[in-house]
């Protein structure tokens, strides 16, 4: 109850193309997925694969998770690509406002332009 409770108020912050397309499409051809199809059919031999069984409906929960994980590095990635460029762009403005500016401070220093 408490994990159907869970879902429900995530749910609810989802945003309307998750709502829709809430996952990637397969990137396996066709015949990959016909065996995959077979293999999850087949009945299991070792232990482990007894034990996985039991978690086959947590199978969307972890597509879920692992979509969510790849947006956040992604988007890591890109706020530090931004902060650099963003530092870059500061540096540039203060050499340009140093080289219009006259104080004794940038008398002192090399003009940049």
């Amino acid at each position: 109850q408490r994990v159907l409770r869970l879902a429900e108020m995530c749910r609810r912050l989802e945003t309307e193309e998750e709502k829709v397309l809430p996952f990637y499409p397969s990137s396996l051809v066709e015949g990959e997925q016909l065996e995959a199809r077979r293999a999850l059919e087949e009945m299991p031999m070792e232990p482990l694969a007894w034990a996985m069984r039991d978690y086959v409906g947590l199978e969307r929960f972890w597509q879920r998770f692992n979509k969510a994980k790849l947006e956040e590095e992604a988007l890591a990635r890109e706020r530090v690509a931004l902060s650099q460029r963003n530092r870059r762009l500061r540096e540039l403005l203060r050499q340009y406002l140093a080289g219009i500016s006259i104080s004794q401070e940038v008398l002192s220093e090399p003009n940049p332009l």
